[in-house]
C-alpha cells in the first residue's frame, strides 16, 4: 500500500474512532444512569415461619408507602426500589440477611425486624456498617442506638399505660403469659414492678416456645391461680391454640379478659374472631381511628392490596418509617447515613394515626397509646385514648439503666448468648 493510500485509509478511521469513543461514552454514562436511576432500599421481614402471619402485612404496608414516594418523584430525583428478604422467623436469618442487604444488594436503609430477637441480631450489623434501620414493632426497651429508628411504642408508651388502665378499670389479680423470648421476659419484668407499685398482686407468670401448640399446662394454671387479667405477650401462631383453648375452658372475656401486646386487626383474621371478641389489646394506632388522614390511608391501602385486608399498628409504622426516611434524605439531599440522621432528629410526620415525633435522643418516636376492644367484626373500639403523643422512655425509672442492661445480660448468656431461650 502506498504511503498517501495509508494516510488515506488511517484519515478514514478517525471518524470511525471517533464515533466508538461516542459510542462507548455513551454506553458508559447510560451505565451509571442505569446503575444510578434507583436507591435501593431493604425490606427485611419474615415471609415464612411462625411469624409470618404478622410480618408479611408489613411487607405489604412497606410497599405502598414506597409506591406512593415514587409516585411523588423519589428521593433526590431517584425512584426507590425495595429489596425483600425472608428472615423465616429465626434470628440468625435476619442477621444473615441484614448483612446481605448491605454488603451485596447495598442498600441505603433497612425496613424490618419484628420480634426484639431478630432486632438484637440486626443491631449490631447495621451499626458496624453505619446503616440505618427502622423498627417497626412494640418492644421491650432497654435499648439505644444511633442506628435504629424505634418507631414501634417504648414500654411507656404501651405497656404500662394499660397496665394502670387494666387495674384501674377490670381488676387488679393478674397472670402473665408470654413467648420464651427477650421481649415477653423483659417486658413482664416491667410489668412486675408496675403491679409492685399499683398493690397489685401477679398470681402466676407462665412462658410458652414460639411456635409452641402445648397450651393446655397454662390454661389449668389459669384456671387454678383465678386472675382477673390475663397479660399476654404471646407472639406468632401460639396466639391461635391459646385463644382457642381458652375458650375451650370456658375461660371467656366475659369472665377473665385478656390484654395483648402483640395481637393486631391483621392477627385476628387468623386467630379467629369468635376466640377473641371482647378481650383487649394496647396499641398506638388502630384501623378504626375516626380521622380523615386514617380514612385516607385505609382506602389507599385497601385499593391497593383488596377491600378485605385491614391494617394494623405495625403495619402503620412501617407505612410512616418510609415517609419519615425519605422526608430525611431529600431535606439532606443525600442518603449519607450521617446527614439523614441529623435530619431525623426531632422531625414530624403527620400519621394516619395523628402527628408524631422522632426523639432527638433517643430515636425514638412519640406515639399516642389506645386501648381497644375486640369487635365482632374484627376491628376494635377504642375504650380509652392518651389523646397526646406520648414521650419515649426505654429505661423504666424502676431500675437503674446499668441495673436493666445486667438484667438483659443475664438472660443473653444464660441462654447460651441468643436471644431465645433454647428449647
Amino acid at each position: 500500500m502506498k504511503r498517501s493510500h495509508l494516510y488515506l485509509w488511517l484519515a478514514g478511521l478517525i471518524p470511525l474512532c471517533i464515533a466508538v469513543i461516542g459510542l462507548l461514552i455513551y454506553l458508559y454514562s447510560q451505565w451509571q444512569q442505569r446503575d444510578l436511576s434507583s436507591i435501593r432500599v431493604g425490606i427485611l421481614h419474615s415471609m415464612t415461619g411462625t411469624l409470618a402471619i404478622s410480618e408479611v402485612p408489613v411487607i405489604d404496608a412497606t410497599l405502598l408507602a414506597i409506591e406512593e414516594v415514587n409516585e411523588q418523584g423519589g428521593v433526590l430525583g431517584h425512584l426507590i426500589e425495595p429489596v425483600v428478604v425472608d428472615g423465616k422467623s429465626d434470628p440468625t436469618s435476619f442477621a444473615q440477611q441484614a448483612e446481605y442487604l448491605i454488603t451485596q444488594e447495598k442498600v441505603a436503609v433497612i425496613f424490618g425486624c419484628w420480634t426484639s430477637a431478630s432486632r438484637k441480631e440486626v443491631k449490631p450489623i447495621v451499626e458496624k456498617h453505619n446503616i440505618l434501620l427502622f423498627y417497626p414493632v412494640q418492644y421491650e426497651g432497654l435499648e439505644e442506638s444511633p442506628n435504629i429508628i424505634y418507631v414501634g411504642a417504648a414500654p411507656n408508651q404501651q405497656i404500662l399505660p394499660a397496665v394502670e388502665w387494666a387495674f384501674n378499670n377490670i381488676g387488679t389479680r393478674f397472670f402473665l403469659i408470654g413467648s420464651d423470648y427477650v421481649f415477653p421476659r423483659i417486658a413482664n419484668e416491667i410489668i412486675k414492678e408496675k403491679i409492685k407499685l399499683l398493690q397489685g398482686t401477679v398470681v402466676a407468670e407462665e412462658y410458652l416456645p414460639l411456635g409452641s401448640r402445648n397450651v393446655e399446662p397454662v390454661i389449668e394454671k389459669i384456671k387454678t391461680t383465678n386472675p382477673e387479667v390475663i397479660l399476654n405477650t404471646i407472639n406468632g401462631d401460639t396466639n391461635i391454640y391459646f385463644f382457642i383453648a381458652l375458650k375451650q375452658a370456658g375461660i371467656t372475656s366475659d369472665k377473665i379478659p385478656v390484654i395483648s401486646f402483640s395481637i393486631a386487626e391483621q392477627e385476628l383474621l387468623d386467630l379467629g374472631i369468635d376466640n377473641l371478641v371482647g378481650h383487649y389489646a394496647a396499641w398506638n394506632y388502630f384501623q378504626s381511628l375516626d380521622t380523615p388522614r386514617n380514612a385516607e390511608f385505609v382506602r389507599k391501602f385497601k385499593r391497593r392490596y383488596g377491600g378485605s385486608r385491614v391494617i394494623s399498628d405495625p403495619m402503620e409504622a412501617a407505612y410512616c418509617a418510609v415517609h419519615m426516611w425519605a422526608d430525611a434524605v431529600n431535606e439532606a439531599g443525600s442518603i449519607d447515613t450521617d446527614k439523614v440522621r441529623l435530619k431525623l432528629k426531632d422531625e414530624s410526620y403527620q400519621a394516619p394515626e395523628g402527628k408524631i415525633y422522632i426523639d432527638y435522643d433517643t430515636l425514638h418516636v412519640w406515639r399516642a397509646l389506645r386501648i381497644g376492644k375486640i369487635k365482632p367484626d374484627g376491628q376494635f373500639s377504642i375504650e380509652w385514648d392518651s389523646q397526646q403523643p406520648i414521650p419515649p422512655q426505654p429505661y423504666p425509672i424502676y431500675r437503674t439503666k446499668e441495673e436493666w442492661n445486667n438484667l438483659l445480660q443475664s438472660l443473653y448468656t444464660k441462654w447460651g448468648n441468643k436471644w431465645v431461650r433454647p428449647s
